[in-house]
C-alpha cells in the first residue's frame, strides 16, 4: 500500500512546463502523515490550490488573496500571517552572519526568541546596531506597510528594498485588518522561497491554512516553472466550538499495554466528572474524531 504524504509533490511531478502559460489547479484529497500524538499514520483531508508556470506578481497576489478569502469563509475573525524568505535570508546575510550561525538565527526567528538572537549576535561579534536590526526581525509584527517600512530602514540592501516594495504591492488588495507581516513564519528553505503564509481562526490552536511560493522545489524536481499554492486542513475544523456533536469523544485517553486498570479508571472518572466524554483506548482507531489526546504513561499524563 502506498500512502500519499503530500498532494503538491504529485502535482509537480506530473506538471508540464509551457512557456508563457500558467496552470491553475485545485484539489480535495486525503493525505497520510504520522501523528505527533499517536506516532501512527492518520488520514488528513485537505483542500487546496496550486498555481504553476511563468507566474508573475499578479498571480502571487491572486493566490494570497484566495487564501485570505478562504479564511474569511471560515471565520470573520481570522488572521493571515505573511512572511518573505528572500527578505529574511538577505537580511541575515547583510549582517555578516556566518554559515555556522545561520541555522541558529533562522530557528530563533521562527521561535520569536529575542534573547537567543541577542546572544548569537554578540558571539558573532556584531555591533549593537546590527544586533538591534537582527532582533527587529522578531519584534516587528503587524500592518504590512508599517512593518516593511521598519525593515527597509534597518536593512538598506537593494535586494531587501526591492522585495519589500514588491511584497507590499502584492498584499495591497488584501484586507489590512486581517493580514499581518510576521517573519517568524518560516518554511523549509530547500522547498520554499519568497512569500510564505499561515492562516489562523479562533478556536483552533494551530494554523488551519498554510502555503507559499516553492520555486526551489520546482528546481529540485527538474522543472522550469515557478509555483505557489496553499492547503486548508479540513480535519482541524472538527475541533471548532459548535462541532462537538460531530465528535466521537472530547478526550481520547491512550494507555500503554499492561497499564494498571485502576489508574486508567481513575483518570477516566476524573475527566468524566468534569462533564467530558472520554474514550480510553490502547490503540487509536482510524478516523476517530476528538478534541484532545492524552497519553497515560507510567510517568504520568502527556
Amino acid at each position: 500500500m502506498a500512502m500519499k504524504p503530500d498532494v503538491t509533490l504529485s502535482i509537480v511531478k506530473n506538471s508540464q512546463y509551457a512557456p508563457n502559460s500558467v496552470q491553475k489547479l485545485y484539489y480535495n484529497e486525503n493525505v497520510y502523515r504520522v501523528s505527533k500524538n499517536s506516532k501512527s499514520f492518520r488520514e488528513i483531508m485537505q483542500t487546496g490550490l496550486e498555481c504553476l508556470g511563468d507566474i508573475d506578481d499578479y498571480q502571487l497576489s491572486e493566490v494570497v488573496f484566495l487564501a485570505q478569502q478562504s479564511l474569511s469563509r471560515l471565520s470573520g475573525d481570522y488572521v493571515l500571517d505573511v512572511s518573505h524568505l528572500g527578505i529574511l535570508s538577505d537580511a541575515i546575510d547583510s549582517l555578516g552572519i556566518g554559515e555556522e550561525d545561520r541555522p541558529k538565527v533562522i530557528a530563533a526567528v521562527g521561535e520569536k526568541n529575542v534573547n537567543a538572537l541577542e546572544e548569537i549576535g554578540k558571539k558573532a561579534g556584531l555591533s549593537a546596531s546590527a544586533v538591534d536590526s537582527l532582533k527587529l526581525l522578531v519584534t516587528c509584527y503587524g500592518e504590512p506597510e508599517k512593518v516593511l517600512s521598519s525593515i527597509c530602514e534597518a536593512f538598506p540592501a537593494s535586494s531587501i528594498q526591492e522585495n519589500c516594495r514588491r511584497l507590499l504591492s502584492i498584499l495591497k488588495p488584501l484586507d489590512p485588518a486581517h493580514v499581518h507581516v510576521d517573519f517568524s513564519v518560516i518554511n523549509d528553505f530547500l522547498y520554499y522561497n519568497g512569500i510564505v503564509f499561515q492562516g489562523f481562526i479562533p478556536g483552533i490552536p494551530q494554523s488551519i491554512l498554510s502555503g507559499g511560493q516553492y520555486d526551489n522545489l520546482m528546481k529540485k524536481m527538474g522543472q522550469q516553472s515557478r509555483a505557489i499554492g496553499f492547503a486548508v486542513y479540513l480535519d482541524l475544523l472538527e475541533s471548532l466550538p459548535g462541532t462537538e456533536d460531530n465528535l466521537d469523544a472530547d478526550i481520547v485517553l491512550q494507555y500503554e499495554e499492561g497499564a494498571d486498570p485502576d489508574k486508567v479508571s481513575r483518570t477516566v472518572a476524573r475527566y468524566t466528572s468534569e462533564g467530558k466524554r472520554v474514550l480510553a483506548v490502547r490503540r487509536l482507531p482510524e478516523k476517530l474524531r476528538y478534541k484532545e489526546m492524552i497519553q497515560l504513561k507510567e510517568s504520568g499524563e502527556n
